[in-house]
């Protein structure tokens, strides 16, 4: 039998994936949603930035906002739905 944390953290994990794919509902492919986000910061910042660097970005940008609210259950979840993503671009 799992453990009411091993249950816990799934349940998160679940549902981070299911964000995931009603995200990609709106906003289409997860690589050319990235990639249009780091074409866009690539003009803002002047240097070239990948749609891996998007993520990794995205992941640092809730942990600042977790360091004021280290218990918000939505930035964790974000958390975690950017690092899946990290994960999907990485592995094709």
């Amino acid at each position: 039998m799992a453990s009411r944390s091993s249950r816990r953290r799934t349940s998160m994990l679940s549902r981070a994936a299911r964000v995931v794919e009603q995200r990609g509902k709106y906003y289409g492919d997860v690589r050319a949603n990235l990639a249009r986000i780091a074409a866009r910061w690539s003009l803002v910042v002047g240097v070239p930035v990948t749609p891996e660097q998007v993520a990794v970005m995205m992941i640092d940008l809730k942990l600042a906002r977790l360091a004021e609210s280290p218990h918000h259950a939505d930035s964790i979840l974000d958390i975690a739905g950017y690092a899946e993503l990290l994960d999907r671009l990485r592995r094709k």
